[in-house]
């Protein structure tokens, strides 16, 4: 995956709490394994008037300029619960989100953001209001972050954010957990032969 430093860009405010994986990938469209091509699916029931995805909803905020090319997601609290679906941040990530910003997240899919290359971040209320406020105004300003420095800047203010060392260092990498382990393939493949010397019985 790639590896995630800074991301400075225009933040799409989805005013909505307790957002599904559901919502934000039907389980119509999870008939593939592969992790692109569910982009386009993306919040499909919101932003599509009919069930062929060819008819906008104007009202959408991903229908609007200049929301379309967003790499930054607004949302509040409880974002990605329901189901465990993996598919959720493949469609967020292959529409273009990078950073997703929220009071809270649903654990499960937290986890398989970060697997997936998405950053996470946790913002108290206060602050995602003066955020959506950025967001919502006729020229949306930008939102910049900072993944090393954990903040977040946005109309001169700028919002400290906390992420777990190992997760951290995995996004600025651009490193899976498969990844991460076989930077100690040498190691791996030193214990594997002691075993082998030692225990031959486990062979």
């Amino acid at each position: 995956m790639q590896p995630f430093a800074t991301l400075t860009g225009i933040a799409a405010p989805l005013d909505r709490s307790n957002v599904d994986t559901d919502a934000i990938i039907p389980k119509q469209f999870l008939r593939k394994i592969e992790r692109s091509g569910f982009g386009k699916h993306l919040f499909h029931e919101w932003r599509f008037q009919d069930y062929e995805g060819t008819r906008e909803n104007p009202d959408f905020v991903l229908n609007q300029e200049p929301f379309r090319r967003s790499v930054i997601l607004l949302a509040r609290d409880n974002f990605g619960c329901g189901s465990s679906r993996e598919h959720a941040p493949w469609a967020l990530y292959d529409f273009g989100f990078r950073c997703i910003i929220a009071p809270g997240f649903a654990d499960i899919f937290y986890n398989n953001c970060i697997k997936n290359g998405i950053l996470l971040v946790r913002l108290n209320p206060q602050e995602m209001d003066e955020l959506f406020a950025v967001a919502s105004q006729k020229t949306p300003g930008q939102v910049a972050v900072d993944l090393d420095k954990q903040v977040v800047s946005a109309a001169g203010k700028k919002y400290s954010f906390v992420i777990d060392a190992f997760n951290k260092e995995c996004l600025l990498k651009g490193l899976d957990q498969i990844a991460w382990s076989l930077q100690y393939s040498d190691k791996i493949a030193s214990y594997e032969q002691s075993i082998a010397a030692g225990k031959p019985w486990l062979q």
